[in-house]
């Protein structure tokens, strides 16, 4: 594929992806998401705004960090005329997402210090296992890995929010 002219207005889904990074899939799945939008040519194929660069790259780092897909729509949707987020947008999204941020940092924290000797599970430690929880006991204190979810996240499970 070559490399589109640096004052090409449109790209085609080749080209975004090429340029991009990632797999015509990709794109194809971040459309169907709303994540990102083109239009249909005559024949029928997509030509993307140039600037559709810049909002993959926002999707692909904010994935990357952890951000679930469905909070980038969110992001991206709120955005006047749905334009690719500029710096202050970033600082502004990134610090509304600090907190799930945090919590997933403490998650894989105490994934990491409680998983030191342990395979995966099989599960060939058993017997020393931090996770082993004979008879349930820790049923009662919610559902999910109870000594692996963060301080948030287990209080949550403890009391679900109603939808």
């Amino acid at each position: 594929m070559t490399k589109p002219p640096f004052d090409a207005k449109e790209l085609t889904v080749g080209q975004l992806a090429a340029r991009a990074g990632v797999a015509v899939t990709a794109l194809h799945f971040y459309e169907e998401k709303g994540l990102i939008r083109s239009r249909r040519t005559a024949g029928n194929q997509r030509r993307y705004p140039r600037d559709t660069l810049r909002r993959v790259a926002f999707i692909r780092v904010a994935q990357r960090v952890g951000i679930p897909l469905r909070m980038v729509g969110e992001a991206l949707a709120g955005l006047p005329e749905e334009r690719t987020p500029n710096r202050e947008d970033w600082a502004r999204l990134s610090a509304s997402w600090r907190a799930e941020l945090d919590t997933r940092i403490e998650q894989l924290t105490r994934l990491r210090d409680r998983l030191s000797d342990c395979i995966g599970c099989g599960c060939l430690s058993i017997d020393r296992c931090v996770l082993r929880n004979p008879d349930d006991r820790l049923g009662d204190e919610g559902t999910g890995p109870r000594r692996l979810l963060s301080r948030r996240l287990a209080e949550e499970s403890r009391f679900p929010a109603e939808h």
